[in-house]
């Protein structure tokens, strides 16, 4: 038996690499006496040997060849110790192949037992070099792999390097498999979008007194924050054989993660963020402290130092004196240590109350900038004006350590249903003066209403930076930046008018009130617009026709896609192109009729679902009923996530005819899955008669004209609201009279 036999694979898994739905997985396991039986996990969710799956696809027809990046992927998520164990453990393997490709090249010639056996002297010899002995803040030692764990691990070894030359580089192929691991597990980790946090150390660049050169990140995490102020390095010197040339795909393939290259809305701006030469992370997890560090020497080659242990508790870098601190701390901690903590000298500003965490993380920040050093932390917004951290704020602004605070639009970074705050901090120094005004800036008034994954990034990274370098006045930000409307959302406000009993530091509460950009004629044209949709969805108003219903022959989806009348895919796979981001039909886009809002991850080139004119894109999730067929004007978009894409011949079944009966209440009702707290829609049981296609064609027609008519009363309806809401704020304002 082969060695990677021990890889093993769940029933996701099956179904990713066959490209069906788990309900398929599930249906071959019973009907198939020689499907390979379970070799591990549990009753409920048991794991399959890969090599036998593998075998089994293809003696069924149902896989040519498994892609190298999924194969590593399974073989990954099989290892013995874990998913974070082997991204661990290849992160070592890339780094030596980066580091040393010839060393690679002559182990991985040798047998497999001989490079299970000097692998991991190699590697602790790379990594000795690479991080440094005896620092007590290191990345993960190689003795963690020993000879006799590396044996089954040498096929993923092997593969992965492979997977390196593939996709550019050992960097591209770690963020690509970190990527894989983050997205399979999106409530295990808090993340920081990469465009945030790009904003953030550009932001920490303009404040700094001075240059750049060391920047910590005391809650690490995956170390997004501090890849954003570490610029891309060229592929190592002594790589070129291994990599090629220089890939200019960004390396992370998920969207909730930061990616390695700097945000296009960065680019223009002066203050992009500057490499560091010391990066300096610590975080409570021990596996996110070591993902970090071979994260961040994977990218380039500032010195790496990485502490695992409670960074409020155990501090790692008691003595640092950092240029900026970068940080997205835990929020709403209560047992961060504010007892035994009492007495600890970082509280310079008062003791955080045992609610008030974040201020914790503030000063601990504060404490470890050199004098005119400067911090970015990205905070809730209940801080802000929270009574019991009301003291600290007042002294932060007394003694001019807080130089703004920057609420950012909901959906900017999880929780996405929470408008976040970035405060920025510079730590004052003797003989310097202090600020007579504090920053305020709003940029909710920027953003359309559009969900976050419209968010324009680039407007609001120029409005926040040059917000910030207009904030005196300079000629650098003449001009305050606008918002819808031509509202500002930006104020440089004294400090002594935030020194009140609340000290409220809000900063909508300090900027005039938007603009309703509606006077009375505007109002009179959405009058007028409204009346015209009512009339047409008057004319459009279908007359049932009365019909005595008999039986008829049914046939269900899952028949037709076996048959080959229709295909079957899946959505949310996918990354974006080089330089031509694909839009997404997301599931919001389907139900309520608008275009594609969506947009691909950043990371390897990995070929998304594309829809194409009569499609018919289905939501899986939610228990609704919603069917929606792809016109010219959407063809092209990739298929977003809980979408099922349904391709029907049209020498075989129409579209109209097949949406509208798939949006049948009863229809939908027997199809859905109420396993879990979410309802699930099963689409392969869906049923439809079986009619010729004339027929099909007289019912598709009918289904069309009530698609039509339903997206009229939509346009309505929001008709509808403008000139209402428009009429409120009016008449609340004067700009229409009471008459």
């Amino acid at each position: 038996m082969p060695e990677d036999s021990a890889a093993e694979v769940t029933a996701a898994g099956i179904a990713r690499l066959a490209g069906v739905g788990r309900a398929a997985v599930s249906n071959w396991r019973r009907r198939h006496a020689d499907f390979p039986r379970p070799v591990g996990g549990t009753e409920t969710s048991p794991s399959f040997s890969l090599a036998e799956i593998e075998q089994w696809l293809r003696d069924q027809g149902k896989l040519a060849e498994v892609p190298l990046r999924e194969r590593v992927w399974q073989q990954l998520s099989g290892h013995p110790g874990g998913t974070v164990a082997g991204l661990v453990h290849t992160g070592c393997v890339l780094l030596l192949v980066r580091e040393r490709p010839s060393a690679w090249a002559e182990l991985a010639a040798l047998p497999d037992d001989r490079l299970a056996a000097l692998l991991p002297l190699a590697l602790e010899e790379v990594l000795t070099v690479r991080f440094g002995v005896p620092k007590a803040v290191r990345a993960p030692t190689a003795g963690e792999i020993a000879p006799g764990g590396t044996a089954t691990a040498v096929p993923l070894f092997r593969a992965v390097a492979d997977l390196a030359a593939e996709l550019g580089g050992p960097r591209e192929a770690f963020e690509f498999l970190l990527g894989r691991h983050l997205d399979a597990n999106p409530r295990q980790y808090t993340l920081t979008p990469s465009p945030l946090a790009d904003l953030m150390a550009a932001l920490a660049a303009e404040a700094c007194e001075g240059t750049v050169t060391t920047v910590l990140d005391p809650a690490a995490g995956t170390g997004g924050l501090l890849c954003a102020v570490q610029a891309p390095a060229a592929p190592h010197p002594s790589a070129a054989p291994h990599t090629g040339a220089p890939d200019p795909v960004a390396p992370h393939p998920d969207v909730p993660h930061p990616s390695t290259a700097p945000h296009p809305s960065a680019a223009p701006h002066p203050a992009a963020p500057r490499p560091a030469a010391v990066l300096c992370a610590q975080d409570a997890d021990p596996d996110l402290a070591a993902l970090t560090s071979l994260r961040l020497a994977l990218r380039g080659d500032a010195d790496i130092r990485a502490a695992a242990a409670d960074t409020l508790r155990a501090d790692a870098f008691s003595g640092l004196a950092a240029d900026a601190v970068l940080c997205h701390p835990p929020f709403n901690e209560r047992s961060w240590g504010h007892d035994e903590l009492a007495y600890d000298p970082r509280w310079e500003y008062g003791l955080p109350a045992r609610t008030e965490s974040e201020l914790a993380w503030v000063q601990h920040a504060l404490a470890r900038l050199r004098d005119g050093g400067a911090a970015v932390l990205l905070m809730p917004p209940a801080v802000a004006s929270r009574r019991s951290g009301r003291r600290i704020r007042a002294d932060l602004l007394r003694r001019g350590a807080l130089r703004a605070v920057i609420a950012l639009p909901a959906g900017a970074a999880p929780p996405y249903g929470i408008p976040l705050h970035l405060w920025v901090l510079v730590r004052p120094g003797a003989g310097r003066g202090l600020p007579a005004e504090t920053l305020l800036v709003d940029t909710a008034a920027l953003v359309p209403d559009a969900g976050r994954d419209k968010l324009p990034w680039t407007a609001l990274h120029h409005a926040v930076l040059d917000a910030w370098a207009g904030r005196d006045g300079s000629a650098a930000g003449a001009g305050a930046p606008a918002g819808r409307d031509g509202e500002t959302v930006a104020r440089t406000v004294p400090v002594v008018e935030l020194l009140d009993d609340e000290v409220d530091l809000a900063p909508a509460r300090y900027l005039a009130a938007p603009a309703t950009g509606n006077d009375a004629s505007e109002l009179a044209a959405v009058r007028d617009r409204l009346d015209e949709a009512l009339r047409r969805a008057r004319g459009l108003a279908p007359v049932p026709v009365p019909t005595r219903p008999g039986p008829r022959p049914l046939t269900t989806v899952g028949e037709l896609a076996r048959t080959g009348a229709l295909q079957l895919r899946t959505g949310g796979a996918g990354t974006a192109a080089p330089g031509a981001p694909a839009p997404v039909l997301a599931e919001h886009d389907v139900l309520s009729g608008g275009a594609p809002s969506g947009t691909l991850p950043d990371g390897p080139a990995e070929d998304p679902v594309l829809v194409a004119e009569g499609d018919v894109v289905v939501p899986v999730l939610g228990g609704g009923s919603a069917a929606r067929v792809v016109d010219a004007a959407t063809a092209g978009a990739a298929l977003g996530r809980n979408l099922q894409l349904l391709r029907p011949d049209p020498a075989a079944l129409d579209p109209w005819f097949l949406a509208g009966f798939l949006r049948g209440t009863a229809n939908n009702r027997q199809a859905s899955s109420f396993a879990s707290t979410a309802t699930r829609l099963d689409v392969r049981r869906l049923q439809l008669p079986r009619l010729p296609l004339a027929e099909q064609r007289l019912h598709g027609a009918r289904f069309k004209a009530l698609a039509e008519f339903e997206e009229t009363l939509r346009l309505a309806a929001r008709l509808g609201e403008q000139l209402v809401r428009g009429l409120y704020d009016g008449l609340a304002d004067g700009s229409v009279g009471p008459e």
